[in-house]
């Protein structure tokens, strides 16, 4: 069958013309780049990681082939990897409903007519193009014990003092505060949404008497639902890739309460020169994700409304 299915394309090339010959020619020139790039900067790692998963290799000697040993000590006997995997799937859990709605509250409100509504959308988008390292030494002043925002913020209220980034019951919180600080993103996808909505639909149910919120129930949530699928998704997706929050912010503490899973993949890879069981790690992780996907395009994916065929 392979072989039919190329001796067919084989003679179609061949009996093109001259002007389609040179058409395709120049379109797989055009996506020539396109296509070196996906091979060599991700399908040459991706299959590189795969092999090196069942290694055991430190970047200075050779590697040694050790079969599933990394994936058996990952599961058998390693609990920081169940440890890392809880924190990422915690911090996940609370993460992506607040900021879905978070960021949905701030399109609504950026959605409104009124004057200078250019500068408040430009305000809430800055946040998320702040270079990393800048926003964590921002947020670790705000949660500072002694002299920190928020702190004073209490204090003026009479409240006690709160050791946001020191105490393991109180340091997921933050990082929850602190993640509502990028939803500048998130909240740009739901402001193009909310202004696709057809205004005709907003009008007739005027004319039938539905009130605001009957017309945000009935007409903005369903012709939103595309655009909330896709960011519960890639929300998903990008809370268990969550690194610079526990890198930068706390370093994993304290008492590996913010040890979240790709930062104790990085740790294996670049602090204890783990490359085949790092390996391992991101594979898993993959796997993870993948899997969660495919739940929610199950349990989910039939309730999304994308209008009439």
């Amino acid at each position: 069958m392979l072989k039919d299915n190329l001796l067919l394309k084989t003679s179609r090339i061949l009996h093109m013309s001259p002007r389609r010959l040179r058409q395709t020619v120049v379109g797989y020139a055009f996506i020539s780049p396109g296509i070196f790039g996906i091979t060599c900067f991700l399908l040459g790692p991706m299959i590189f990681s795969l092999w090196l998963c069942l290694t055991k290799w430190d970047i200075v000697t050779p590697p040694q082939f050790v079969g599933l040993q990394n994936f058996q000590t990952m599961l058998r006997g390693d609990e920081f990897f169940w440890l890392s995997l809880w924190v990422t799937l915690k911090y996940t859990i609370v993460a992506v409903p607040l900021n879905l709605v978070a960021a949905f509250a701030v399109a609504l409100l950026l959605n409104a007519n009124v004057k200078g509504m250019p500068i408040f959308r430009t305000l809430y988008y800055l946040p998320s193009i702040t270079p990393a390292v800048a926003s964590v030494m921002l947020w670790r002043w705000i949660f500072n014990t002694d002299f920190g925002l928020l702190n004073l913020l209490f204090q003026t209220l009479g409240l006690p003092k709160i050791h946001w980034l020191f105490d393991p019951g109180w340091v997921m919180p933050a990082l929850w505060l602190m993640g509502l600080w990028g939803v500048g993103p998130t909240a740009i996808i739901y402001l193009a949404g909310l202004q696709g909505v057809p205004r005709q639909l907003y009008e007739a149910a005027e004319i039938d008497g539905a009130n605001g919120w009957s017309k945000f129930w009935n007409v903005t949530m369903p012709m939103m639902s595309p655009v909330i699928f896709f960011n519960l998704v890639m929300g998903i997706i990008g809370t268990f890739q969550v690194f610079t929050a526990g890198y930068l912010m706390t370093g994993g503490g304290p008492q590996n309460s913010t040890l979240f899973y790709v930062l104790y993949t990085f740790r294996n890879a670049f602090q204890w020169l783990k490359m085949g069981y790092a390996a391992a790690l991101a594979w898993v992780l993959f796997l993870i994700i993948l899997v969660l996907t495919v739940l929610v395009f199950r349990s989910m994916g039939s309730r999304v409304f994308y209008g009439e065929a």
